[in-house]
């Protein structure tokens, strides 16, 4: 069951043979899937790290695997291979927002 913010099938396939293999020497990494949803989750919520619920595993993997990939480039990569693609068929839509705002303050406000 995919829960709400997490990856669908569809984007998860997509995203998978962009991810660095698993295997090699020493312990089997936990599940990329598991970590890149625990990695978007503290992405989206803006929590501490040690806030990543336990379904996503240790947080300090999470945090290890996001700064391992950020380190070799591996967001990059993704980000640039889904923004081509999808570009090459139209579904890219660029939106710009410039925020105006003005906050202006009396001079009693400022201490004087």
């Amino acid at each position: 069951m995919v829960r709400r913010g997490e990856l669908t099938d569809k984007a998860w396939r997509r995203i998978e043979p962009l991810l660095p293999a698993t295997g090699g020497r020493g312990r089997p990494w936990r599940d990329h899937r598991e970590v890149v949803n625990g990695i978007l989750w503290r992405l989206r919520t803006g929590a501490p790290w040690r806030g990543i619920p336990e379904r996503y595993g240790p947080w300090q993997t999470c945090y290890e695997r996001f700064k391992r990939w950020d380190e070799d480039g591996t967001w990059v990569r993704i980000l640039e291979e889904l923004q081509v693609k999808d570009d090459s068929i139209g579904a890219v839509e660029l939106t710009v927002s410039i925020d105006s705002t003005i906050a202006r303050a009396r001079r009693r406000a400022a201490g004087t």
